[in-house]
């Protein structure tokens, strides 16, 4: 049975070593090695705020941890602490769409719906929040999951990294 709690900042250590196992073993069909080491280096990762914003899940099946994701009432769209601004603003409910963040699920657990459950979570949060739509920025991988959930693209966004690697990325929403 897959349970779903907050994320403290003890789990840290082990969901960044979720986030690159996640990231290594479902996205070498879409990106290539090099771009998944850049994108490990300088943009997967925990995004601090999000923790303790209390807005950052973790999925567990027993004592494993075999996902995390979350959602923001913030600006920031995609990425982990080396990658954002120091100053992240609040987003208006009533104006903004919340954002949908850091997905990540371990490889021997895709597919077995565990990143659908963490975003119903998230949403359901976010909407309690104030919140009557989403955003996130996918990674290729994550791009059918999300369009099963009723997101829509709306632009690729190509994201030139520190080491010119380049990382695609759909920017999508949902209302």
């Amino acid at each position: 049975m897959i349970t779903i709690r907050l994320a403290t900042f003890d789990d840290v250590e082990e969901l960044q070593q979720l986030i690159s196992l996640s990231v290594r073993g479902l996205s070498a069909r879409y990106y290539s090695q090099p771009q998944i080491d850049s994108a490990i280096k300088y943009v997967f990762g925990i995004d601090s705020q999000l923790i303790t914003d209390g807005t950052y899940y973790v999925a567990e099946k027993g004592n494993t941890k075999v996902g995390c994701g979350g959602w923001s009432k913030r600006n920031t769209l995609y990425g982990g602490d080396q990658h954002k601004d120091l100053e992240d603003p609040l987003l208006d409910p009533s104006q903004d769409a919340a954002r949908i963040r850091a997905f990540f699920v371990h490889p021997d657990y895709a597919r077995q719906g565990i990143g659908r459950k963490i975003i119903n979570v998230c949403e359901d949060a976010a909407k309690a929040y104030g919140f009557k739509s989403f955003e996130l920025g996918a990674t290729l991988p994550g791009v059918p999951l999300y369009e099963a959930m009723g997101y829509t693209a709306i632009e690729r966004i190509d994201v030139i990294l520190p080491d010119k690697e380049l990382l695609g990325v759909v920017k999508m929403k949902k209302t």
